[in-house]
């Protein structure tokens, strides 16, 4: 953008951007502009975020003199940002700089669109925050759509109840300090302290669960009994063989031997409170 271009009003800007203002007057930005501006750059209405328009009226053809925020326009996405960031800086924009979604050039203006109500909050770009990050995230598009998954699809909750998208100070931008505890804000019963803990359960509970969907009930990593034989093997564990696909009830009907340690919740038809437990003879997680 030429610093050298010179505020020239709504007015001007409306002489040739009629259909600009349809679409921008449904939305939160330029309604707050007009009702209640905080700044004085908000005064400025359309150049308050595309910046003095002066040299771009004079010369419209010249892309460089206008901040654009689409990706063919050719404005970089650092002065994008910034410019977004003249007002959206601090709470929880704090951690921007330097987040996984700054890192990788991601544009304000790819998950939102303040020139067009598509969503009910936040001028996102999509309908709904999950459509928003489904736009790039879409390994995690299918893990949603696994049969056992977080109740996402369902709208019961959304990607940020779990993740910030501004940046945070964990590295998959999570809302708490670690996995743990962002799990903790709905599964309190699973913090503890326990008497009697198991490891890799306060170690990390994506040992054992996987965050968005998994085909496996429970959102687990592996099926039971093989994900706790993984670290449980026959030297340590219940004499014999692992447990395998030869001792299932489905395996019993043509003739092979049924184990009650693989049927039914397997490993925790016993070993039922797996996450931890207060009982004073509950070392093994049996009651």
């Amino acid at each position: 953008m030429n610093q050298d271009s010179t505020y020239i009003g709504e007015k001007a800007c409306l002489e040739c951007h009629a259909h600009a203002n349809e679409h921008a007057s449904m939305g939160k930005h330029l309604k707050a502009f007009r009702s209640n501006p905080r700044t004085p750059a908000q005064t400025e209405m359309c150049e308050a975020c595309h910046g003095p328009g002066s040299k771009h009226a004079a010369d419209s053809l010249n892309r460089s003199l206008i901040i654009g925020y689409t990706r063919d326009w050719g404005t970089p996405v650092a002065v994008q940002n910034a410019q977004c960031q003249t007002c959206h800086k601090g709470g929880g924009q704090m951690h921007w700089t330097s987040s996984a979604h700054d890192r990788a050039g991601v544009a304000c203006s790819d998950c939102h669109n303040p020139m067009v109500k598509n969503s009910l909050n936040g001028a996102l770009v999509r309908s709904t925050i999950s459509e928003t990050c489904f736009n790039c995230h879409q390994q995690q598009r299918a893990d949603f759509h696994k049969r056992s998954h977080m109740p996402l699809p369902e709208g019961k909750m959304s990607c940020v109840d779990c993740h910030n998208p501004h940046g945070s100070s964990t590295r998959p931008l999570l809302k708490g300090d670690t996995v743990n505890d962002v799990c903790y804000t709905c599964h309190a019963e699973k913090r503890g302290p326990f008497i009697w803990e198991h490891a890799p359960v306060r170690e990390n509970c994506a040992n054992c669960h996987l965050p968005h969907g998994s085909n496996n009930e429970k959102l687990l990593v592996a099926p039971r009994p093989w994900l706790c034989q993984q670290c449980h093997d026959a030297s340590i564990g219940h004499p014999g063989q692992l447990f395998n696909n030869s001792q299932t009830a489905a395996s019993a009907l043509i003739g092979g031997a049924q184990s009650q340690r693989v049927i039914g919740r397997s490993c925790q038809n016993c070993h039922t409170q797996v996450h931890g437990s207060n009982h004073p003879s509950g070392a093994r997680w049996q009651r």
